[in-house]
């Protein structure tokens, strides 16, 4: 009997429709070599670069602006200096006391040793 009561409830069980196995579609995932914080960070690093080379490249260029602006007044002065250096020799040709005498004759001056006074040069 005990069998047969085991029998019957395998009857009695309902039977379930076969099911065919549905293929699992496994997704794998690449490992990125460059993580998209990796990237920012890498663009960031760039673009300081970047920057700090434009604001050197700038720098240098008002330091050579400068540095022709100095030239060109160095060249000035030394232009200067010759011109006054020439005129100084100049007035010291003209201030020759033979050359004076000659143009106060020339004008109708005479030398009055009573009105002659001496003044220290340079």
């Amino acid at each position: 009997m005990a069998v047969r009561v085991r029998q019957q409830s395998y009857i009695y069980q309902p039977v379930a429709p076969p099911t065919t196995p549905q293929p699992t579609i496994k997704t794998v995932k690449k490992k990125k070599l460059i993580t998209t914080k990796e990237k920012l960070l890498y663009i960031a690093f760039v673009m300081v670069v970047c920057v700090l080379a434009v604001t050197i490249l700038h720098k240098q260029s008002i330091i050579q602006q400068s540095t022709i602006e100095i030239q060109k007044i160095q060249s000035q002065v030394t232009d200067l200096s010759n011109e006054n250096v020439d005129l100084k020799v100049k007035v010291a040709e003209l201030s020759t006391y033979d050359r004076i005498m000659e143009k106060a004759k020339a004008l109708g001056l005479t030398l009055n040793e009573k009105n002659v006074k001496v003044v220290p040069g340079e």
